[in-house]
């Protein structure tokens, strides 16, 4: 289990949540929910190795220590008493996130608004001493199935209308390729130049696309954009 401090630290140098939470309206009641707290719940969540369901994310926070839970304001003092964050809260503030971080017209790709914060936090997680390793890149993408089921086939709503039909390799001797409804996951990972010396195999860009879209194209913009913000790019 990472500690939280670790995944605090590397939401903090990425310098993402204060500019999503200046992207939320702002209510009569500050809310007990922080975006660097969900965040870092959400870290929690998937570093435990949990499905990546908010129902989890709020069980991450709510099992932290209580000293763990009072900093990052799980736990806080309300008029009543100290107030243990809820599910509900949970839930409201990433719909606020959502909203902020989507687009008008959903297209199955995300915005820059939210490709941002993910480039952003994943460049944060690489350790100092190793941003300048190696310059190339391991660059694959793989399918990632919807939690809903496939609209029906007469058409009509289902609860993931973002994600699309798409193919991918089974794992059976024939050759043919099986079809699953959700998205495909693209990653690059830095690698070893060639003759170069070794490097840790830590992830520098990821992004997510509906099956609708090719992954390769999806992917293609999100690595250009590196150089702009000053990480060169190698091999691929």
């Amino acid at each position: 289990m990472i500690p939280l401090a670790e995944l605090q630290d590397i939401i903090d140098a990425s310098g993402a949540a204060p500019r999503v939470e200046a992207m939320l309206p702002v209510g009569v009641r500050a809310r007990q929910l922080t975006v660097r707290t969900l965040l870092a719940g959400m870290c929690l969540a998937q570093a435990d190795h949990r499905p990546a369901h908010l129902t989890r994310v709020h069980q991450a926070l709510v099992s932290l220590s209580e000293g763990d839970q009072w900093r990052p304001g799980v736990i806080t003092d309300w008029k009543q008493g100290p107030h243990l964050l809820t599910y509900r809260q949970t839930e409201y503030a990433f719909g606020l996130v959502a909203a902020a971080l989507g687009k008008d017209e959903p297209d199955g790709l995300p915005s820059q608004a939210l490709q941002a914060v993910c480039d952003d936090l994943l460049e944060a997680s690489v350790p100092e001493e190793f941003t300048d390793a190696s310059a190339s890149l391991a660059v694959d993408w793989t399918d990632l199935e919807s939690f809903s089921r496939p609209p029906p086939a007469k058409g009509g709503d289902c609860a993931d209308p973002k994600a699309s039909r798409g193919h991918r390799k089974n794992n059976l001797l024939r050759s043919e390729d099986e079809l699953f409804y959700g998205y495909y996951a693209s990653a690059a990972i830095m690698m070893p130049g060639e003759n170069g010396p070794a490097a840790p195999e830590l992830a520098r860009r990821a992004t997510l696309s509906s099956c609708r879209h090719d992954p390769v194209r999806a992917f293609v913009p999100v690595l250009t954009s590196m150089p702009g913000q000053g990480i060169p790019l190698g091999g691929c």
